[in-house]
């Protein structure tokens, strides 16, 4: 049925003339491994009658074999190498387990002077006498060819397997030469073998020898994208119905490719008859190849049509067009100048495809993000004005390709304004998407367009914000910009689907007072205090290092004032009076003077158990107050003088 409905050519045998000898081999074997120097080479008789051929005697074989046999053992390839040429002067080889060993030893190093040792040993050794030669000492080799990727000599030894009638079963080295073939670049010379093995096969019934499907498929391949073929291909149909080798969708896809690219559309009708007849519901491949072969041949508006009908015959479901079928799309398109046929073709898709259906398997979600991976980001977003133009409605697969590829590329002015276009439209992003634009613009310090496609997911009702809050406040924290992290602050802290807590306030007033912003700290501080924020250790460590970095230790006085009430009995939850907040305190008030405040911190740290290190306080007063004596004190203020000198006696200057 398969060749019957294909193709009425019978089968005839391939001409061997189709295929050439592949130069590179003479490459590969200079300078012959097995070439007598010339000097020999002149003394050598023309006549093969006067030739001379020395024999070796029973025990100089047996030395032979033994040296041979230990140089394997011991890995010494050059010796080895060495035995079997001085067995092969002879016209001789060794035993057969020692000629396979030694093969397969040589394949095995897989350097380029081992692998011509190797090879020209098995051609030998297959001229003269091939039933020392097991088969699988011959596939080690190809294996081995295959891995240092040396195509020439593979189909030469193939080659010569042919001549001398040594047949070794195709499934053993098929699958390994179409390897590497598809390494070198191309299938053509698999196509020569394929041909001579179906001739074998078939003219001396050699079930063993006949190809399998993937070898079919490689061969059909060959025919249809590098020959481009029709009259090969069909030989190839005719030959897989002769050995009865069923096709598949490969198979029928690789036809459709090659009718498509030369017009023959009856052919392609028989060919879909041909695929219900054998059960393939499946037309993937199919189409995919339609589309490849009138891409090629500049037939763009049958690209169109194939498009239309898939989805139509699928129910506007995926047909799971893949990537390089897209890509040959975008590219036939843009050759021919027709982007306006490409928007119109998404148009009419999208009209076609199911509402089920995601967006991600979109056709419109192929040919842009096709566009995307072809660096035409600027022809993808021509598309989408030239869908407006034509007023066709615009699906998230279109917009989605674009907005990634703008993120990617740090675009975040156009991708937010393309963002804004979404909404308008009634089409809404999920929080992925706007946190993969908001990463961006904060990485671009484009701080705009963050709060506004902040402010657009919000808007969207999206609830999972959490992400994108994070993302913004701590972009504006590595660039330094605390008024933005508040007023940014500001405008959400009454969302109720972002936790902001008092680590938040801390980050901006932490920032402010690094800046010597002060003025904005103690903002930021009440207006955290007034939204009933429970200011932390942090908050306070961060105001009283900023004020001592400005020398203005009043206003840490006025800290003092407030906290101590806070942790002064159950009051101070909220607030970690460690030793870090003792010292900062106490090296402030110490620097400012303030001797009555520092003695109620000391008490405060003696009641709570907390290690004061006395040293740095002692200092500090010597930087500030060296000169402060207790007697002018004593005429200001009593209450001054007691504290000093109680401050003195704790810190052990009064000695």
């Amino acid at each position: 049925m398969w060749r019957k409905a294909v193709s009425s050519i019978p089968y005839r045998a391939f001409s061997s003339s189709s295929t050439t000898e592949i130069p590179t081999l003479y490459s590969f074997l200079q300078p012959s491994i097995f070439a007598l120097k010339p000097n020999e080479q002149a003394k050598q008789p023309h006549d093969s009658a006067n030739s001379q051929t020395k024999t070796l005697t029973e025990d100089q074989r047996n030395t032979l074999e033994t040296t041979l046999e230990k140089s394997l053992v011991t890995q010494n390839t050059d010796e080895a190498w060495k035995s079997f040429k001085a067995f092969t002067t002879c016209c001789s080889f060794p035993n057969k387990p020692l000629t396979n060993s030694l093969i397969t030893h040589l394949s095995s190093l897989k350097d380029t002077q081992n692998l011509k040792r190797a090879f020209a040993s098995v051609v030998f050794v297959m001229e003269k006498d091939p039933k020392l030669l097991s088969f699988e000492t011959v596939t080690t080799l190809l294996s081995s060819m295959n891995f240092a990727n040396t195509a020439a000599p593979a189909f030469a030894l193939v080659r010569c397997m042919f001549k001398n009638r040594y047949f070794v079963p195709f499934g053993l080295w098929g699958n390994t030469l179409v390897d590497i073939s598809r390494k070198s670049g191309s299938l053509v010379a698999f196509f020569g073998v394929f041909e001579e093995c179906c001739r074998i096969a078939i003219d001396e019934k050699l079930n063993y020898l006949k190809p399998d499907l993937a070898a079919c498929n490689a061969a059909l391949e060959c025919c249809c994208y590098e020959l481009e073929s029709v009259l090969d291909a069909e030989k190839v149909v005719a030959t897989m119905s002769v050995l009865g080798v069923r096709p598949d969708e490969s198979s029928f896809g690789f036809l459709s490719y090659l009718f498509a690219l030369k017009g023959l559309e009856k052919k392609i009708d028989e060919l879909e008859n041909l695929m219900v007849q054998f059960g393939f519901s499946n037309k993937q491949v199919l189409y995919n190849s339609l589309i490849g072969g009138y891409v090629k041949s500049g037939k763009i508006d049958l690209v169109s049509v194939t498009i239309l009908r898939s989805l139509r015959e699928g129910n506007g479901k995926d047909l799971n067009f893949n990537v390089e079928t897209f890509c040959q799309v975008v590219k036939g398109y843009i050759q021919n100048g027709v982007i306006k046929s490409l928007a119109s073709l998404i148009i009419e898709a999208q009209k076609l495809e199911s509402p089920a259906l995601e967006f991600d398997k979109s056709i419109g979600f192929g040919i842009i993000s096709a566009c995307i991976n072809l660096g035409l980001s600027d022809k993808a977003h021509s598309i989408l004005d030239e869908m407006n133009a034509q007023g066709g409605s615009v699906g998230l697969g279109v917009y989605v390709p674009i907005l990634k590829a703008y993120s990617k590329e740090l675009r975040t002015a156009e991708a937010t304004q393309l963002v804004m276009d979404i909404s308008t439209s009634g089409l809404q992003l999920d929080a992925g998407m706007y946190d993969m634009l908001i990463e961006a613009s904060m990485t671009s310090q484009d701080f705009p367009s963050a709060f506004t496609l902040f402010r657009d997911m919000r808007d969207a009702r999206i609830h999972d914000l959490k992400g994108s809050y994070l993302t913004i406040m701590t972009g504006l924290m590595e660039n330094q910009r605390p008024e933005l992290m508040a007023a940014f602050l500001d405008e959400v802290v009454e969302d109720p689907h972002i936790e902001i807590k008092t680590h938040d306030w801390n980050s901006i007033i932490h920032a402010f007072c690094k800046a010597g912003r002060l003025e904005d700290a103690r903002r930021t501080f009440r207006r955290m205090t007034f939204l009933q924020f429970e200011p932390n250790d942090q908050t306070y460590l961060s105001l009283i290092n900023g004020y001592v970095t400005a020398e203005k230790y009043f206003s840490v006085l006025m800290l003092w004032n407030e906290i101590k009430w806070k942790i002064s009995g159950d009051k101070g939850k909220g607030i970690k009076f460690d030793h870090n907040l003792v010292d900062a305190f106490l090296y402030a008030l110490v620097r400012g003077g303030f001797f009555d405040a520092v003695m109620q911190v000391v008490e405060k740290s003696q009641e709570m158990k907390i290690f004061v290190d006395k040293w740095r306080y002692k200092q500090a007063f010597m930087e500030k107050h060296k000169k402060l004596k207790v007697s002018k004190l004593r005429r200001r203020s009593f209450r001054k003088m007691e504290a000093l000198i109680a401050f003195k006696n704790w810190a052990g200057l009064n000695a």
